[in-house]
Parts: structure tokens; sequence; C-alpha cells
């Protein structure tokens, strides 16, 4: 991970990061260099006053909206609307969107980010719910979906990729069955963007959840929704009120966007950040970063196969995204997850990744797996040092299992 020529680890190897499904880890030069350039030299407020420095803060945050916008093949770029990080720009999406005896459908692949708010709605009786199960990959039928809608289905909300085992669900199928019946689509594209190629407009997507810390290569404290084209964003009621810059004479919420939906004052360091990870995303080029994730994936797959015994993948397919699900014999994921970082400084996650049903769906519920997400920045050399590193962890895996296989015999 060679990304900064200044680091703490003072001589010492840095760390092998393979957490990047949690946030991507190390940032690009730009993204560092941009929030410090707001914080050192501009620092005020967009849209709160008239002088020069305000002004330069507005033209950060429009100049990102244009930024995002493009990329996700929307035209308008004030359909781009900031908030804090995914979770709380799906929680706007729902809760702003469904209406008392609404029905909506999800799928048993979703982050908690879509599923507690919903459980949340259903135990209020605000709306009845239908959790459409995944195949034991992970994968979601479109004809499951088709199947789940009743006469007062108003929402379906989707993961687009699994931030588990990294499957792609078929979004632009379930867009056009959503759009055929008007029903409102929401994506939860936190793994999706930067990582692979979206376009809001091809597949249908009414609304789609961004975050900014992890495919777009930002910091965290990003994030939002962003608005189709063509989809009526008065339909979603504001769950935050206050000041927005704009109509400060009037004491009722503006009705446009983007200050329908950015009350309060926005992360400007962070967002000119982001805009600096969307530049980068767009200069490596999402397919070719996608492209380098996979192989990446698919190396370590097959050579942890054919390497480390005991090793086994949950819903694993070389078309996923370049996130991966594993566990080693009878190790326990923290044990493996533990001594990678303890003994050979890799960093990766453990447990149920805030995603229960998925694991479920899996068949790794309830201790989970061990998760690698890869990034750009990952190489080759380090998934060899990181199989060397899970042989030697294995040899535990096998002394363990001639222990357990000795104990059930006696």
């Amino acid at each position: 991970m060679k990304n900064s020529d200044k680091n703490i680890w003072q001589g010492e190897s840095p760390p092998i990061y393979f957490d990047n499904a949690a946030t991507s880890f190390p940032k690009p030069e730009s993204v560092i260099s941009e929030q410090n350039n707001y914080l050192l030299n501009i620092g005020a407020n967009p849209g709160r006053s008239g002088h020069s420095l305000s002004v330069k803060a507005g033209e950060i945050v429009f100049k990102a909206r244009k930024q995002l916008a493009s990329m996700f093949g929307v035209k308008n770029p004030m359909r781009v609307v900031f908030g804090f990080n995914a979770t709380d720009a799906l929680n706007l999406a729902i809760k702003g969107t469904v209406q008392h005896g609404d029905h909506v459908i999800t799928s048993a692949m979703e982050h908690n980010s879509t599923i507690r708010p919903l459980k949340q709605l259903e135990a209020d009786d605000t709306i009845s719910l239908t959790i459409v199960d995944a195949d034991k990959n992970g994968r979601i039928d479109t004809q499951r979906v088709k199947e789940s809608i009743r006469s007062n289905t108003s929402t379906v909300v989707i993961n687009h990729v699994s931030n588990v085992n990294g499957v792609i669900q078929p979004i632009a199928a379930i867009g056009k069955i959503c759009r055929d019946r008007n029903i409102t689509f929401i994506v939860d594209g936190a793994q999706s963007g930067g990582y692979i190629p979206v376009n809001i407009t091809k597949s249908e997507i009414d609304i789609y959840a961004f975050t900014g810390h992890k495919g777009l290569y930002g910091t965290q404290g990003t994030g939002g929704l962003i608005f189709a084209d063509t989809f009526d964003y008065k339909k979603v009621k504001p769950l935050r009120a206050g000041g927005t810059g704009s109509r400060s004479s009037e004491i009722v919420q503006p009705d446009f966007l983007p200050d329908m939906f950015e009350s309060g004052t926005l992360n400007v360091g962070g967002i000119a950040a982001l805009c600096a990870g969307v530049e980068f995303v767009n200069e490596k080029g999402v397919e070719n970063i996608c492209k380098h994730e996979q192989q990446l994936a698919g190396y370590f797959q097959t050579k942890a196969s054919e390497t480390v015994p005991g090793f086994k993948t949950f819903g694993f397919d070389k078309q996923n995204a370049g996130i991966i699900s594993f566990r080693i014999g009878y190790l326990s994921v923290s044990e493996i997850a533990g001594e990678l970082s303890d003994r050979y400084g890799i960093m990766s996650r453990h447990g149920l990744h805030c995603s229960p049903l998925s694991h479920k769906s899996l068949d790794s519920f309830p201790e989970g797996t061990v998760r690698f997400g890869f990034s750009v920045f990952n190489t080759f050399e380090e998934v060899d040092d990181t199989v060397e590193a899970l042989y030697e962890i294995s040899k535990k895996a096998k002394v363990k299992s001639k222990e357990t296989i000795n104990h059930i015999t006696h």
C-alpha cells in the first residue's frame, strides 16, 4: 500500500488493508489535498454569506453535485442531495417516501441500513413488508420480486451490491418491473458507487443512496441521495427542517431541490474530498477499477482454495464485485481476523457485517465470516502474502479439527 511518503509506520511495513467494504484506505493524495485546502484556505459556509470565501465554498459543493450527477447518469446536478452517509440517506428515502398502509418489498441480502428502518415502520403498523429470499449465493430472482407485488405496493428497496460477498443484483430488471407498475424503486448503492458502473436513468432507478467513504474514495461523513431526473422528489417528506440559506424570510421549509433536504451546515470539507475522490475514480475508470478488484478476489479465492486447508468461501463468483467472505475449518472468524491483524498486519472484518439476513441466505449465520474488500490500491503481492499467512493460521484449524474429532469419538 504505497500512496503517501508520510505515514506513522516509521520505517515499518504499512499494513495490508483489505477492509475497503467498510471504508476505503488509503485515500488518494488529491482527496487529502482538497480537504486540507478547504480547511486551510476557505473554511466558510456555502450559501450563508455573500463574501468571496462563501462563494468559493458554494462552488465546491456545486462542482461535487455535477461530478456525481454525471457519474451516475443524471442530467440535473441539483438532484444530488447531500447527507451524512448512506444510512442517513436510506432513512430519508424510506421513511420520507412510504405512507401508512403501504406495502414495501425488500430482499434478504440487505444491510441493516435498510432492514432496520423498514422493520421499525412495520412494527409501528405503518407498512406491511415482504422480504424476498435469495438463493444460496445471495442472488435475488426477479420473478420472486414480481410475484410479491400487491395492489398497495408502493416501494421496492434493493441493495445493489452485497457488502457480505459482493453479489451484484439485477437492478435494471427490477427497475423495469417497478417502472411498469409505477412503484418507487430505491437502491442502496453503498457498495456499488465507484466499484461498478451505475447509470440511474438506464437502470430505471428512482432514488439512489450513496456514500462517500467507500468506492468513491472520499472521507467519512459524506453521502446522500440522487433522484432520477423523472422522479417527483416531492413524494419524499424531509426528515429534518431548519436553516438552508434560502428563503430566510419564510418560516416554512423550502420545497425545492436540494434545499428541501439539506437543512443545516454541510460537511463542505468532506464534500471537497469527495469531489476529488470522484475525479480520481473517473481518471482510473470505474470499469478498470472493477476489473482489478474482481481479479484480486478471483486470484485470492483460487490460491487460497489450493493452499489453505479448510478454506471455504460463501457465494463467491468471479462476476461479483471485489468482496469475498470466507472461513477456515473450525477456527472462529474472530480468531482468524485477530491473527491476521496482530501477527501479520493484515486488516479485515469479521462477523455478520451488519447484515444478518444475508448470512442466513449464505448459510454462514450466526458466526458470520471473515471479509476481504479490495480496492484499487491493493496488489497481487499483498494477496500472496495473505494466503501465506492464512496457510500458517490454518495449521491451528487442523489441530483444532483433530481435537474436536477426538472429543466426539471419545
